[in-house]
């Protein structure tokens, strides 16, 4: 089946970085879009950053834009986010995602495209 596992969140001080890493099986992944969201107490979750099969097309929530960096490692079935400049009001659980289907070219935001998911990572930015 299925699975997706985010790792490395954790307490960072505001203008610091943090790598998460999703570790994919159950699927083939080098045929998939990934997608990373986020969801903060109270709020609804949001589109961050999604990354098509081949990494040709990446795209940025336009609140992340230049802070954040998306890639994957095919051969490790794994997709990171890197978030650099981090402010508290990125303070959420951050999850990834892909979608049932595999070789869709473009990328969504979203999250009702995205089928599988992974338990979440804390990401908390003190102030």
């Amino acid at each position: 089946q299925v699975q997706l596992v985010e790792s490395g969140g954790g307490l960072v001080q505001a203008g610091g970085s943090l790598t998460l890493s999703c570790a994919a099986s159950g699927f083939a992944f080098s045929d998939h879009t990934m997608g990373w969201f986020r969801q903060a107490p109270g709020k609804e979750r949001e589109f961050v950053a999604a990354i098509d099969w081949n990494s040709n097309t990446i795209g940025y929530a336009e609140s992340v834009n230049g802070r954040f960096t998306v890639s994957r490692d095919n051969a490790k079935n794994t997709v990171y986010l890197v978030l650099n400049s981090l402010k508290p009001e990125d303070t959420a659980v951050y999850y990834c995602a892909t979608e049932s289907r595999g070789g869709l070219y473009g990328l969504r935001y979203d999250s009702r495209n995205y089928a599988y998911w992974g338990q979440g990572t804390q990401v908390t930015v003190s102030s």
